[in-house]
C-alpha cells in the first residue's frame, strides 16, 4: 500500500460527506421554497415574481448556517477517531509527512493503513440525505394542499349559500308545474353573486331582484301571482305553447306568496327580507367623560372599532368645542379624520391621537364629540357623544363661591390653596436656592400637607394618624384607675370598662356615602401629593395638590344646603298668619275618562280561540264558525305579511280549516299557538290610576277641623 492511500482515503471521505450535506440542503430549501411560494400566491394573493427569490434566499441561509464546505481534513481525522475505534486514534498521522515521523509513528501509521480497506463508510450523512428527501416530499403535498385553498374556499361559500337559501318548511308544488327556477341577484353594493335555488320560498337581501322562471306540463290560460293576498299580477307566457312564464320584481319587505293556477291556489311561500343594518361603532378608548388635570398632557387616544355587514365607505370625528362662560360662551365645531382608506372593509380598528392645544383648546375648555359613519349603501350612523374637559387651574384657585351658601369646611379649602402656591413659588426659586435649602422646603410643604390631611380626616372619624387605614387595640387609658371606683350595681361603669367609645371611622360622619367617598379621594390624592413633597419632588406632587383641590370644591358645590341671597327682599310674614288657610276650596285633580269601548279584534280572537277549542272533538264547523274564521284569517294574513316566519304556517292551516274537509287537531293547535301569540301582542294600554275609597278621608277630617277650632 502507498503512503499516500490514507491521505485519498480521508479527502474521499470529506468530498463525500459534502457532496450529501449540499443535496440535503437543496432539498430542504427546496420544500421550504414550495410551501412559501405557495402562501404567497395563493393564501396572500401576491405576485408569482415574488417565488422566484424564495429558493435562492432560502438556500443561502442555510447554507450559511452551518458552512460544512469549511471543514479541514484534520476535522475529519477526529469525527474518524472517534467513529472507527479500529484506528486506535491515530488518524491524523494519515495527513502528517511520512519522512518527519518517527520509528514507532511509522509502525502506527502502516498498522492503520492495513485496516483503512476493512472499514466501511460512514452511514450517518446518507440517513440525513433521505430526512431531506423525506422533509421535500412533505413539502411538495403541503405546497399542493395550499394551491386548493381558493377552490374549497369557493366550494364553502356554495354550500353556505346553499344553507342559507333552504327552505323553512316542506314545500307543495302545483301539478301543472313541471320545472321552475328562481334566480336571486342581491344589491351590487352587497359584493354576493347572483345564486340560483329550486324552490319558491325566498330569502333575499334587502333590495334584492328575484326572476321567476317557471315551466308547465300542460298549456296554461291563467298563472297568478298572488303577493300578500292583496297584489295580484297576472303572468303572460313566453312561448305559443304557454308552458313558459317568467316574472321579476324587487324584494324590499317580507310577506308571503302563493301562484294561482287556472283558479287553483298553491301553498303559502315565505318572502324573508335579510335587512341592511347600519354601521356598528364601539369606542374603547377613552371613557365617555375624562377630564385632563393639571400637569397630564393636553392629548388624548381615541380607539375606535367599526363593524358592518356589507362594508364601511367612510368614518370620522364630529368635534365641537366649549370656550368661555355664561353668556360668552362660544362654540366651534371641527370635522377631524382617520386618515385611512376603508376600501369596503367589513371591519376595522381606527387609532387616532388627538391634540386639544393644536384644536385651539385651553383651560377651561371643554370638547364635545362623536363618530359618524357611513356604510357602502349610504347610511349613516353614530355614537354616544363623549367629554373631554380641562381643568382650569385659575378657576380652582379663585374664591368665587367660597362665601355663598352653608359650607361644612369652609376654612380648610384656603390651605389646599396656598400649599400649591408655596409649591408653585419654590419651583420658580429652584433654580436661585441651594439643594439642602431647596429640601428643606419641599419637606416643609410636605409636612403642611401631612397636617391638612389629618384635619380632613377627622370628617371621616379618624382621631390620629395611627388611624388611617390601621388599628387600635391598645385601650388601656380606658382601665387607669376604674377599679376602685366603681360602685356596686353601677349599670354604667360596667358598661365603661367592656365598652369602646372612641368614634368609629366608618359610623361617626355626617356624610352621605357619595359624599364619604369622594372624601377618602381627596385624603388619597393629598398623601401621594405628600409621598412626593418628602421626596423633594414637587414639580410631580403638584397635579395631585390641583386633583385634590378640584375634589374639594366638587365636595363644597355637594355639601350646600341653601342657595345664594338674591337682591329682592320680601315682606315679613306675620306669625298669627301661618297655617291659618283654609284648604276646603282646593281639591285633588280629578281625570274623567269614559270606558273604552271593546277591541273588536281581540274580542274576535278570543272568541275564536274559544272555537277552535271545542272543535278538537272533531265536530265541524256551522255557517257562523265560518265568518267566525275568515274574520281571523283577515288579522292573520296582516300579521303574516309582517312576520312570515312566525304566522304563515299557521295562516295555512287556518285555510285548511276554513275548507272543513278534514278537521285536524294539529292544525287546530297550530292556529291556537298563532292567535295566543297575537293577543300576547297587544301592547298595555296607560290607565288611570283610581284613589282608594278612604284616600280623602283624612282631609275632611282635617277641614272640619280647623272649621270647628279644634
Amino acid at each position: 500500500m502507498l503512503k499516500t492511500e490514507g491521505q485519498n482515503w480521508i479527502h474521499r471521505l470529506r468530498k463525500r460527506w459534502i457532496t450529501l450535506y449540499l443535496l440535503r440542503i437543496f432539498a430542504i430549501s427546496l420544500a421550504i421554497a414550495l410551501v412559501l411560494s405557495a402562501v404567497f400566491v395563493y393564501v396572500l394573493h401576491l405576485s408569482p415574481w415574488l417565488s422566484a427569490i424564495t429558493l435562492p434566499l432560502v438556500l443561502a441561509i442555510l447554507l450559511f448556517t452551518k458552512p460544512i464546505w469549511k471543514a479541514s481534513d484534520k476535522d475529519f481525522s477526529r469525527y474518524v477517531n472517534n467513529k472507527y475505534p479500529e484506528l486506535e486514534e491515530s488518524a491524523d498521522l494519515l495527513l502528517q509527512n511520512p519522512a518527519e515521523l518517527s520509528m514507532l509513528q511509522k509502525l502506527q501509521l502502516a498498522k492503520i493503513e492495513n485496516r483503512i480497506s476493512e472499514i466501511s463508510p460512514p452511514k450517518e450523512p446518507v440517513k440525513r440525505l433521505y430526512l431531506g428527501l423525506a422533509i421535500l416530499l412533505a413539502g411538495l403535498l403541503m405546497s399542493f394542499a395550499i394551491t386548493k385553498i381558493p377552490q374549497i374556499q369557493k366550494a364553502y361559500q356554495s354550500v353556505a349559500s346553499n344553507q342559507t337559501s333552504a327552505p323553512v318548511m316542506e314545500e307543495n308544488i302545483p301539478a301543472e308545474i313541471s320545472d321552475f327556477r328562481l334566480t336571486v341577484i342581491p344589491p351590487v353594493y352587497t359584493g354576493k353573486s347572483e345564486r340560483k335555488q329550486k324552490q319558491f320560498s325566498v330569502k333575499a337581501e334587502i333590495g334584492a331582484k328575484v326572476n321567476w322562471n317557471i315551466e308547465t306540463n300542460i298549456a296554461i290560460k291563467n298563472l297568478k301571482i298572488i303577493f300578500n293576498d292583496k297584489e295580484s299580477i297576472v303572468l303572460k307566457p313566453q312561448n305559443p305553447a304557454a308552458t313558459t312564464w317568467t316574472f321579476s320584481k324587487t324584494i324590499e319587505k317580507s310577506g308571503f306568496y302563493q301562484l294561482e293556477v287556472e283558479g287553483k291556489k298553491s301553498d303559502l311561500y315565505q318572502i324573508e327580507v335579510i335587512p341592511d343594518l347600519p354601521v356598528h361603532i364601539k369606542i374603547t378608548q377613552p371613557k365617555q367623560r375624562t377630564t385632563i388635570d393639571i400637569g397630564q398632557p393636553q392629548k388624548f387616544n381615541l380607539n375606535v372599532a367599526l363593524s358592518d355587514d356589507y362594508g364601511i365607505n367612510d368614518a370620522f370625528i364630529s368635534a365641537t368645542m366649549a370656550s368661555g362662560k355664561g353668556e360668552g360662551v362660544s362654540f366651534t365645531e371641527k370635522k377631524l379624520s382617520f386618515n385611512t382608506s376603508f376600501n369596503n372593509q367589513k371591519s376595522i380598528s381606527l387609532r387616532r391621537q388627538i391634540d386639544l392645544k393644536s384644536l385651539g383648546m385651553k383651560p377651561g375648555d371643554e370638547l364635545y364629540f362623536f363618530i359618524k359613519a357611513m356604510d357602502n349603501h349610504g347610511q349613516s350612523s353614530r355614537s354616544d357623544v363623549y367629554f373631554v374637559s380641562i381643568v382650569d387651574t385659575t378657576e380652582l384657585m379663585s374664591m368665587a363661591g367660597m362665601t355663598n351658601g352653608v359650607n361644612l369646611v369652609p376654612e380648610y379649602f384656603r390651605s389646599q390653596r396656598q400649599i400649591i402656591i408655596d409649591t408653585e413659588k419654590l419651583l420658580k426659586e429652584q433654580s436661585t436656592l441651594s439643594a439642602d435649602a431647596f429640601k428643606t422646603r419641599s419637606n416643609d410643604l410636605g409636612i403642611d400637607q401631612k397636617l391638612l390631611r389629618l384635619r380632613y380626616g377627622q370628617f371621616l372619624g379618624e382621631e390620629n394618624e395611627t388611624e388611617i387605614g390601621g388599628d387600635h387595640d391598645d385601650h388601656d387609658e380606658h382601665a387607669e384607675g376604674k377599679g376602685e371606683q366603681e360602685k356596686f350595681g353601677d349599670v354604667t361603669a360596667i358598661m365603661d370598662k367592656y365598652a369602646h367609645k372612641h368614634d368609629i371611622a366608618e359610623d361617626a360622619t355626617f356624610f352621605e356615602p357619595e359624599m364619604k367617598a369622594q372624601l377618602k379621594a381627596v385624603l388619597t390624592e393629598m398623601w401621594n401629593s405628600e409621598l412626593r413633597l418628602r421626596t423633594y419632588k414637587p414639580q410631580d406632587a403638584l397635579p395631585y395638590e390641583y386633583k385634590a383641590l378640584r375634589l374639594l370644591k366638587d365636595l363644597q358645590q355637594k355639601s350646600r344646603a341653601y342657595v345664594a341671597k338674591t337682591t329682592v327682599k320680601t315682606a315679613a310674614l306675620k306669625p298669627e298668619k301661618r297655617l291659618s288657610g283654609e284648604l276646603d276650596k282646593i281639591t285633588q285633580p280629578v281625570q274623567k275618562m269614559s270606558a273604552a269601548q271593546k277591541d273588536q279584534r281581540l274580542a274576535h280572537l278570543k272568541t275564536a280561540l274559544a272555537l277552535l277549542e271545542s272543535r278538537k272533538s272533531g265536530k265541524k264547523f256551522i255557517e257562523g264558525d265560518k265568518f267566525l274564521l275568515s274574520e281571523t284569517e283577515k288579522y292573520m294574513i296582516g300579521a303574516a305579511a309582517d312576520n312570515p316566519a312566525t304566522y304563515l304556517n299557521a295562516l295555512t292551516s287556518l285555510r285548511k280549516l276554513s275548507a272543513g274537509k278534514n278537521l285536524q287537531t294539529k292544525n287546530i293547535e297550530i292556529v291556537q299557538q298563532a292567535i295566543q301569540k297575537m293577543i300576547k301582542g297587544e301592547s298595555a294600554k296607560p290607565q288611570t290610576p283610581v284613589a282608594l275609597p278612604a284616600s280623602a278621608l283624612y282631609q275632611n277630617y282635617f277641614h272640619n277641623l280647623n272649621k270647628t277650632g279644634r
